[in-house]
């Protein structure tokens, strides 16, 4: 079974790159003997080389290993009026398609994608959109059906069984 790469690895493969880049060895050399000690869990030659540059033209007091923030735009499509939005449209037509549905809204078809599937909880079954779970609707008809088979039985007895219910 190969071991697990512990999550401060390439930290700490970052902080032996910038030392030996700041003695002066080459990449290649460092980047073979950082495989003898860290084996299958050692970066690749080529990263050990882009950070190798990227130190050398920094000086190591200057030096943040931690990854920076990205900057990258806001997830707007997933927001709440979306998700009404898409519930809403999906109740008219069960029989809608994930493209017309972000056509409509104007988001990506992975956005809309995620709101039906991840967020709605719906799934298609016979080319329709089913929720996982019951709705209050469904779960308020499913009640009644069962309290009117209930009360059949009752005034009705075996026969009402017979009828449903074939014999071996």
């Amino acid at each position: 079974m190969a071991s697990r790469k512990p999550m401060n690895v390439g930290l700490k493969q970052r902080a032996v790159i910038e030392f030996l880049t700041a003695e002066g060895a080459a990449p290649i050399d460092f980047h073979w003997r950082m495989k003898l000690v860290c084996g299958e869990a050692c970066v690749k030659e080529s990263t050990v080389r882009r950070w190798a540059k990227e130190f050398a033209e920094t000086s190591p007091a200057e030096t943040d290993f931690h990854d920076q923030a990205h900057c990258s735009r806001p997830n707007s499509a997933s927001d709440v009026q979306h998700q009404e939005k898409v519930a809403e449209i999906i109740q008219a037509n069960r029989r809608i398609k994930v493209r017309d549905v972000s056509e409509m809204i104007e988001i990506s078809v992975g956005s809309a994608e995620g709101i039906i599937h991840d967020v709605l909880g719906y799934r298609k079954v016979c080319a329709r959109w089913v929720p996982h779970m019951l709705s209050p609707d469904l779960k308020l008809n499913r009640s009644q059906v069962s309290d009117e088979l209930l009360a059949r039985y009752t005034d009705e007895g075996e026969a009402f069984l017979r009828r449903i219910v074939t014999p071996l």
